[in-house]
């Protein structure tokens, strides 16, 4: 005669939360979001094995485990079967949990690499408004008192007042009262001059002759 059991569907284990740690003991709140995720992967492993003990029997988590008139069924391992229905359970819990500290994770991992962003953005915007280096020029050796219409000079741009720092190859150290001037433009008749600059940091250069 068989033994007549009212709670045979019962887990052998709480249904609610039970997992408290990693598989290796550490807590979940000192692991990282690779390591949540690879206890997921774990997790969600065991649970297909388990399912898998389950097919085995032909049963599923709501599968009656007794006869029609309530003793345990003969014809499969009830002991196996209620054991393996409780970690799943166990295991469904600590899943849900999982998902739940890898969303977060995921939140502040995305966070934290848009502020690293907006930080880089700031940084270049800061470097090409207000922290450009200068430029820095030459000293001054002559000043732009006329400048006749229509002249190389003038289509090049230049204007009365520009402080002009180099000509060619003259600059301030070595203009010798603008006599080196004259050479430039002795040398250089009906091709372009090598260089003239401005105070204005603009460089000109136009046809001399």
């Amino acid at each position: 005669m068989g033994l007549h059991m009212d709670d045979i569907h019962a887990p052998t284990v709480s249904s609610g939360p039970t997992s408290t740690g990693f598989s290796n003991g550490v807590s979940k709140d000192q692991l990282s979001l690779q390591e949540l995720i690879a206890e997921k992967e774990r997790v969600e492993a065991e649970l297909k094995a388990l399912g898998q003990v389950l097919d085995s029997h032909g049963v599923k988590m709501t599968t009656s485990l007794t006869t029609f008139d309530g003793f345990p069924r003969s014809d499969i391992d009830v002991a196996q079967i209620r054991t393996t229905r409780a970690r799943i359970i166990r295991l469904k819990n600590d899943y849900k949990d999982l998902m739940s500290r890898i969303e977060t994770g995921l939140h502040e991992h995305h966070a934290r690499l848009q502020a690293v962003q907006d930080s880089h953005t700031t940084t270049a915007a800061s470097l090409s408004t207000g922290s450009a280096i200068p430029v820095v020029l030459d000293a001054p050796f002559a000043r732009v008192n006329s400048v006749v219409p229509g002249s190389p000079a003038d289509t090049a741009g230049l204007e009365i007042g520009d402080n002009i720092t180099k000509f060619g190859w003259v600059d301030w150290k070595n203009h010798e009262k603008l006599a080196r001037v004259s050479e430039v433009v002795s040398q250089n008749v009906g091709v372009s001059c090598p260089r003239l600059n401005c105070c204005r940091a603009v460089l000109w250069a136009f046809q001399c002759g």
